[in-house]
């Protein structure tokens, strides 16, 4: 996957680095800002609660 997404990217060895650094930071923000908080209601481990 990581082959066929590295020869379909426009340009050199940099521009295809800084490419892949983009993708992975778009990838990870659309993660945590959109997908982890819509999954948390769901996840039965996070009604965590601690008892005195």
């Amino acid at each position: 996957m990581y082959t066929w997404i590295w020869r379909h990217l426009p340009g050199g060895t940099a521009a295809r680095t800084l490419l892949s650094l983009v993708l992975v930071v778009a990838v990870s923000a659309l993660l945590l800002f959109v997908v982890f908080p819509w999954a948390e209601p769901y996840v039965p481990f996070a009604d965590v609660t601690v008892d005195q």
